[in-house]
């Protein structure tokens, strides 16, 4: 017996956010990065939820740390609100969820993704680094009861932010697809979501702001897959280098994924290939396909000038 289930309501495309204005609450803490905190944007998304009160907790920074939650907890702790909202990328929705995985009163949790990639808003997963080591939190009552994706965001993103995250997207797709939780549900998400984004990251890293909705959508299709089936080696890799290093969670996964889709082909070669067939890149035997599979990986990795190894990445 499998199950398949999704417990966040998703409102997305441009002007999202003015699903805020739905909220009846009266007290809003936004967890947010310095960047929307001292800009006004984080202010500004408070401001659409009619009579509330907003404080802002704008301290988060890359690879969000056990101290940095415990920062966090107190102010919630302190003004105990009725919605909390992550707004930002996943080291944001990360630290919004371990405050609330550490809460005894939890709050109705938002999660508002500014970044394409790691699919926070849609799971049940937290990363924390504790010295120099990275560290999974997962429970269900961290999954988001609202998440807003809204294109309007993603205007200004820098090439190199969407390159990352966009790789990260494609491995959460492929280590969807040969997890051992996979389901028919799972690889329907992470195949659209892997097709989707194979063919269209290119564009956006050109500056095409037109795709990044489409993208922005399959980082969450893709998220939504990985949840019910699971993660692999190349999330095990990259979390352990990520941790030492400090290199963005996307870039390591660039580097480690078309040596870890070779190894995994030697159990899952027919999965691949049918992704490979789907997105019109198969071959007539199933080790063509997953080599042309593999190929393309390097091909976007240096369309979007990313590294090929460690020692490129500076390890």
């Amino acid at each position: 017996m499998q199950r398949f289930f999704c417990q966040t309501e998703i409102v997305y495309g441009a002007g999202a956010l003015d699903a805020l204005q739905e909220e009846t609450v009266h007290s809003v803490l936004i967890v947010s990065d310095p960047f929307f905190a001292k800009n006004g944007e984080a202010a500004r998304i408070g401001a659409l939820i009619p009579g509330a009160s907003v404080t802002i907790f704008g301290e988060v920074t890359p690879d969000p740390t056990l101290e940095l939650v415990t920062q966090g907890l107190a102010l919630l702790q302190q003004c105990r609100p009725e919605l909390l909202i992550a707004l930002g990328g996943g080291s944001a929705i990360d630290c919004a969820k371990a405050m609330i995985c550490l809460t005894e009163n939890r709050p109705r949790f938002c999660a508002i993704p500014t970044t394409s990639g790691t699919g926070s808003e849609v799971t049940s997963f937290s990363i924390l680094t504790h010295n120099g080591t990275k560290y999974p939190l997962i429970d269900r009552q961290m999954v988001p009861d609202l998440a807003i994706l809204d294109s309007d965001l993603l205007t200004a993103l820098p090439a190199s932010l969407v390159a990352d995250a966009g790789m990260d997207i494609l491995s959460h797709c492929l280590e969807a697809i040969a997890a051992t939780g996979a389901t028919p549900f799972s690889d329907a998400l992470a195949s659209h979501s892997f097709s989707l984004v194979l063919q269209k990251l290119p564009a956006s890293f050109r500056g095409d702001t037109q795709v990044r909705g489409e993208i922005h959508l399959a980082a969450t299709m893709a998220g939504m897959a990985f949840e019910q089936a699971g993660l692999g080696a190349c999330h095990a890799l990259s979390h352990a280098l990520g941790g030492a290093f400090h290199l963005p969670h996307g870039r390591l996964n660039a580097i480690l994924l078309p040596a870890v889709v070779q190894f995994n082909a030697q159990s899952v070669a027919d999965r691949y290939a049918k992704l490979a067939r789907q997105c019109g890149i198969g071959g007539a035997g199933n080790a063509v396909a997953v080599r042309n599979l593999v190929s393309a990986l390097r091909r976007l990795r240096k369309t979007l000038r990313l590294p090929d190894t460690l020692k490129q990445a500076g390890i």
